[in-house]
């Protein structure tokens, strides 16, 4: 070595582990057990022909997966999927241990920023959304955000994906009513990027399916799974399970329930077309017995999901995870210490795509500006812990050291100048000494969230939509309101 010293940099990332090998290895066995002696319910009648096909045994509507079906789906199945942006840049590298945050889907509320007034989530909250979330670096992904409700329920699904895909040229994760409506979803994205072809190479579209704890799967997800796969649609195979109501009370039967439940979807998925983009996951957390609630800031929402990202990894599939959301009802310490703390657990376990990061309150009913901002800088930090502590010649500065000498300082060194940026500056948090602070006005975190949020909402769109585009989805927008 040069000097004694390093030759190449050295970096190690933070990495958190919730389950052992073993542990990964039962929870595996366990997952089998499950399908091959229990399985799901269905009742869609190309679906259950699909699964027999492949090897399952289909007793009227229950279906049960032999272990060597999964196993054959688990190797069909794409261990890393690259999406694209509205552009066709390959942004988000779903693979190894990677994450990526982005916002949350169909929310009810929407809680303003500058008033402080709750109202129902309507078409131009998730405008505003999306143009944050085009905005706010941090995050690499978008999501539907809202449920549109100043529109029918015929139409609102497709314009809130249209929305989302207008205004924040980051890929996006879209749920809708039926497979007529994803039909939509997916040609406005192809429209977006030029062609099926670009579509192919790097998806700007996934979808996001949810089977029914337990183990059950109704026509409308059936028929969205295999679309997806008919169209290479990345799909996301998502069951939204609760300890103790529709999941057993212990974390370790939830993870195997939801465990099955989103490997039951692959081997469908994979029925319809082998090789097409899957993603595992679920949202696993408990019922609070106290209040009833499907709770968003309980902290065994971060064991399970980070134990089954591990479970993800253990699989080799991409995974879809779960990250910054509380059940507070409005953005308050309580918010940010739940919110941060899955944070950092979703990053040091390598959660893969983090779905809900900092984009609402009041477990999953309201969506928040304010705290998609506040997360934005959360996340920041989250992003400089990940790098680690890279050590090198340069990052030891020995001589720099020698240089300066006891009883000097480091202001005016030209090392100083060239690696002080790499500090994390926030533009929300304040380090001002007291009397700094007070001259400035004394305001309160909240105040500066407030105001750093409303100059965000405010500023011109760095990436608009070809105006041909616009008046193409206007056009099918059109369409919409004439169907039943």
């Amino acid at each position: 070595m040069k000097r004694g010293l390093l030759v190449e940099e050295l970096n190690f990332t933070p990495k958190l582990q919730i389950l052992s090998q073993e542990q990964m290895e039962r929870f595996h066995l366990a997952t089998l057990e499950i399908l091959e002696r229990l399985g799901v319910r269905l009742n869609h009648p190309k679906g259950l022909e699909m699964l027999a096909s492949v090897g399952c045994q289909v007793d009227g509507t229950q279906v049960r997966f032999p272990a060597a079906v999964v196993e054959k789906a688990l190797g069909q199945a794409p261990k890393r999927i690259v999406l694209g942006d509205r552009d066709n840049g390959r942004t988000v590298h779903l693979e190894d241990r990677r994450t990526w945050y982005g916002p949350t889907i169909d929310c009810i509320n929407y809680l303003d920023p500058e008033t402080g007034d709750r109202s129902p989530c309507e078409s131009r909250h998730v405008k505003t959304m999306s143009r944050l979330c085009d905005k706010l670096g941090t995050y690499t992904w978008n999501m539907t955000l809202g449920l549109c409700d100043d529109l029918p329920p015929t139409m609102a699904d497709k314009v809130a994906s249209r929305l989302a895909m207008e205004f924040c040229r980051k890929p996006t994760v879209c749920c809708c009513a039926d497979r007529r409506s994803l039909n939509e979803i997916y040609e406005m994205a192809v429209l977006c990027q030029g062609g099926v072809k670009e579509f192919e190479r790097n998806p700007f579209l996934l979808h996001l399916a949810d089977p029914t704890s337990p183990l059950l799967y109704y026509d409308p997800v059936v028929e969205k799974i295999i679309f997806c796969a008919e169209k290479k649609i990345p799909l996301i195979n998502f069951p939204g399970i609760q300890a103790g109501g529709t999941s057993p009370a212990t974390l370790a039967g939830t993870i195997v329930q939801a465990s099955a439940e989103s490997l039951s979807g692959l081997v469908l998925h994979q029925a319809a077309n082998p090789g097409a983009p899957f993603i595992y996951g679920a949202f696993a957390t408990i019922m609070d017995l106290r209040t009833t609630v499907f709770s968003y800031g309980a902290i065994e929402l971060s064991m399970m999901v980070g134990a089954m990202a591990q479970l993800s990894q253990f699989y080799r599939l991409p995974f879809f995870g779960t990250a910054g959301c509380t059940d507070s009802q409005v953005v308050d310490i309580q918010a940010g210490v739940e919110g941060a703390i899955q944070d950092l657990v979703a990053a040091t376990v390598g959660q893969g795509l983090v779905h809900d990061t900092h984009s609402w309150l009041d477990h999953g009913s309201t969506v928040s500006p304010a705290y998609f901002v506040l997360g934005h800088e959360i996340l920041g930090m989250l992003d400089r812990f990940m790098e680690g502590i890279p050590l090198s010649e340069e990052t030891l500065a020995l001589e720099v050291l020698k240089n300066v000498g006891s009883g000097g300082n480091f202001l005016r060194e030209p090392h100083t100048l060239k690696h002080f940026k790499q500090s994390f500056y926030s533009k929300i948090f304040e380090r001002a000494h007291h009397e700094s602070w007070k001259n400035k006005g004394g305001k309160l975190i909240e105040e500066r969230l407030r105001e750093r949020t409303m100059a965000l909402i405010g500023e011109t769109d760095e990436h608009p939509l070809d105006p041909k585009l616009v008046a193409e989805l206007d056009q099918r927008q059109a369409s919409w309101a004439k169907w039943h």
